[in-house]
């Protein structure tokens, strides 16, 4: 995985992560789900990114 990809998924994760927890403190749903969103995308640009390294090598 190239660290530019593995960087930007892994600050997807924490963003999404800092969204879910703020939303959870402030008690709105909206920001909670969409930070629950942003994690996954950054796990599945992660998955992604190592398939793409396992048939690479």
């Amino acid at each position: 995985m190239s660290g530019e990809q593995k960087a930007e998924a892994k600050g997807e994760q924490a963003k999404g992560k800092l969204k879910e927890t703020t939303g959870r403190l402030t008690g709105n749903e909206r920001l909670t789900a969409e930070g629950r969103a942003e994690q996954a995308k950054g796990d599945a640009r992660e998955a992604k990114e190592k398939i793409k390294d396992t048939f690479k090598h």
